[in-house]
Parts: C-alpha cells; sequence; structure tokens
C-alpha cells in the first residue's frame, strides 16, 4: 500500500523544481521502464500492478491498479510507474554532429526531437537553459526511451556556439536549399524557438543559414513544426554520409 509521504513525493516529481531539488524523475509503462533499466541510469523506486521486472526487491513496491491510477499522470497508466535518479550529462563530442535546441517549450517536440537524434546516430544534444526540461514527464513518455541513449546538455548556448571551431548552422525561412547544399559530417544544427524561431544573439554565430524549400503553390503554409523539420535536416544530413 502506497504511503502519503510516496505519493507526495511523486506527485512533487511532475514540478522542475523539484526534479531538481531531488535528483529524481518518473518514467512510467513498461517499454519506457525496461529501457531505463537496461541503461546505466540508476533506479530509486518501482510501484508496478505485476510482477514483469527484474529488480532487487527492495526497490520494488507492489500497488493496486486503482493506486497506479493515484500516482500516474497518464489517463490510461500501464502496469507501473517507476523513479530514476537524474543521470550527469557527459563531455561533448564536438568533433561529432551535434543538434543545438534555442528555447523549445513544448514537450512533445523535445521528446520527438531526443528520438529522432537517437534514430539518427546523433549522440549530442545541446539545449539552451529556457529549453523545456528533459526529465519533465511528457518528455520522457514522447522519447519512448531514446533519453537512456542520447546525451542532453543543458548550457548557456551563445558562448558555446561562440567558442565552436566548425561549421554553425542555423534553420531559417530563408536561406540555403537544404536539398542543394554540400554538408559535412560534423558540426552544429541549430534549432529555434516553435513561434520566434532562433534568437537574434544566437543567430549572430550562424555562419551556414539552411531552409527546406516549400513546394506548397499557394503559399499558405506559415512554417514547418520544429520536430519535423529536425527529422527533414537530420535526414538530409546522414543521406549525405551514404552518398560520399
Amino acid at each position: 500500500m502506497l504511503s502519503k509521504n510516496q505519493i507526495k513525493l511523486i506527485k512533487s516529481l511532475a514540478q522542475k523544481k523539484y526534479r531538481q531539488q531531488l535528483g529524481l524523475f518518473i518514467v512510467e509503462g513498461i517499454k519506457g521502464i525496461n529501457e531505463f533499466l537496461d541503461s546505466d541510469v540508476e533506479l530509486h523506486a518501482l510501484y508496478t500492478t505485476q510482477a514483469l521486472f527484474k529488480v532487487h526487491d527492495n526497490a520494488v513496491f507492489n500497488i493496486s491498479e486503482a493506486e497506479l491510477k493515484k500516482i500516474s499522470s497518464l489517463k490510461n497508466p500501464n502496469t507501473a510507474l517507476a523513479i530514476f535518479k537524474i543521470p550527469k550529462s557527459k563531455a561533448i563530442d564536438e568533433k561529432s554532429l551535434i543538434v543545438a535546441l534555442d528555447a523549445i517549450r513544448d514537450p512533445g517536440n523535445l521528446g520527438t526531437i531526443i528520438r529522432l537524434c537517437d534514430w539518427y546516430g546523433i549522440k549530442d544534444l545541446v539545449c539552451s537553459s529556457n529549453t523545456v526540461d528533459c526529465f519533465n514527464p511528457k518528455v520522457v513518455q514522447a522519447t519512448m526511451g531514446s533519453l537512456t541513449r542520447v546525451n542532453v546538455s543543458y548550457l548557456d548556448l551563445e558562448p558555446f556556439i561562440l567558442n565552436y571551431e566548425r561549421s554553425v548552422f542555423g534553420t531559417y525561412m530563408e536561406g540555403e536549399n537544404i536539398y542543394t547544399s554540400e554538408l559535412p559530417n560534423s558540426g552544429i544544427i541549430i534549432l529555434g524557438n516553435e513561434a520566434n524561431g532562433i534568437s537574434e544573439s544566437i543567430s549572430q554565430s550562424v555562419n551556414r543559414r539552411l531552409t527546406i524549400p516549400q513546394f506548397e503553390i499557394h503559399n499558405k503554409t506559415e512554417s514547418l513544426n520544429v520536430a519535423t523539420a529536425t527529422a527533414i535536416i537530420l535526414s538530409e544530413f546522414k543521406r549525405r554520409t551514404i552518398e560520399r
């Protein structure tokens, strides 16, 4: 049976300040939990309605479906909820291709971008300090376990890019046609805020502006969703590695 303190702790982790204070975050569902259990991320506690997980007994709490509904943030809770310790970010490999996010606010977008980085073999995702927290429960859910394989770092984006010695790509409505541009194996690809794009201060460090050309004849579609744009851009960068 869940105690009041356990419920209070789990509920508090919906907020960023408590995740940061306690160094903990939530993962829900069998697939997501198994992905984290198979990684080097440390388990804090596991609450489950079924004996499906191979973990130490002292970390497992058997609960009812009614109790799971009390602590879950999902409309249809899936069997289990786990609490893991937030891992430390690893060193960024500046010789590889890096994706950088400038003030991405939507958890679904960030979760999808993390999955795309995982799919296309991007090891490092660099985020501005005002980008949504990757340990937000909605982001974690959207990553479908990819958060265990992508190194997400939060930092002051402007000096990091300013001191970067390789190509800095920015995504804009106007720029080089990505389909006809020569694209290298390394560099930083910056994607901007859903409403405002890349900030002016960051834009000053961009040395190559890329655009995804529009083919819609009426020109009524204003822009692409940032996660959709990420998929197209990473596909083009990786396609070049096959063609070389």
